[in-house]
């Protein structure tokens, strides 16, 4: 698969631009020190929308444009993200047994590309990432993922705790995958509307959210290495989901 390239937006009013009129903005890159009436508008107007950012030294703005960037460069994610709200009717409305998988703190574009590769296959039908502390839609996840991120809708949400509360309400079972579960992922039942948690092979799953979870999971570690690769986790989870539900 051809490397993805990135597109970029350099300028104060630029930015402005794409903000107004909704392109996916992936983050919005500010020079250090960066003042003036245009750059206070462009950034009420990031706070007013909610658009990520970061301040960053001059000499990284220059290493990506040479012109006049104005101290100011957009990143226009490659791929919309869609709502989870509009597609989870859509998995009702299709007759499928949901299975979505939920994704926190896990930074790592290769790790999220891998990811999303296996879910895509096993026929997951959408992942859920949160707005800050995650890894995002990036042309690295797509290259990683072999193209499944095109395939396969990414669901951002400002808290993963209210997301997996409104899930309980429809129905859906939340199962988290941790080192601390009672149980054998294999134990667990699939073949029920299931939502996935996986954590970050670092901190794992948030301890306030790991405690809203139906059920805590554990893949079992028989050597001297302490966990899997997150990405191979999660691929031993929804393939378990569709060994049961294909029985």
């Amino acid at each position: 698969m051809a490397k993805q390239r990135q597109e970029m937006l350099f300028g104060i009013r630029a930015a402005m631009e794409a903000i107004n009129s909704e392109k996916e903005i992936e983050k919005v890159l500010i020079r250090k020190g960066l003042a003036g009436p245009l750059y206070n508008e462009l950034f009420d107007l990031i706070r007013e929308k909610d658009v990520q950012y970061q301040f960053v030294p001059k000499e990284k703005i220059d290493a990506m444009d040479q012109r006049n960037n104005q101290g100011v460069i957009a990143l226009i994610a490659p791929i919309p993200y869609q709502e989870i709200e509009d597609v989870l009717p859509q998995i009702m409305v299709g007759g499928k047994i949901p299975l979505i998988l939920v994704l926190d703190q896990i930074t790592d574009v290769r790790n999220f590309g891998a990811i999303a590769r296996s879910a895509e296959c096993a026929g997951v039908q959408a992942i859920v990432i949160p707005f800050k502390n995650s890894a995002k839609v990036t042309p690295d996840a797509i290259k990683t993922s072999a193209g499944a991120l095109y395939n396969i809708p990414v669901c951002r949400v400002q808290n993963l705790k209210t997301l997996v509360r409104s899930f309980k309400k429809e129905g859906i079972r939340i199962v988290a995958a941790t080192e601390k579960g009672d149980n054998l992922y294999t134990e667990a039942d699939f073949t029920l509307a299931t939502a996935i948690i996986m954590g970050s092979e670092d901190v794992g799953i948030d301890e306030a959210l790991l405690r809203l979870a139906d059920e805590q999971v554990k893949i079992p570690i028989l050597g001297s290495i302490e966990s899997l690769n997150v990405s191979v986790a999660a691929s031993l989870m929804i393939y378990e989901a569709v060994r049961q539900r294909n029985l």
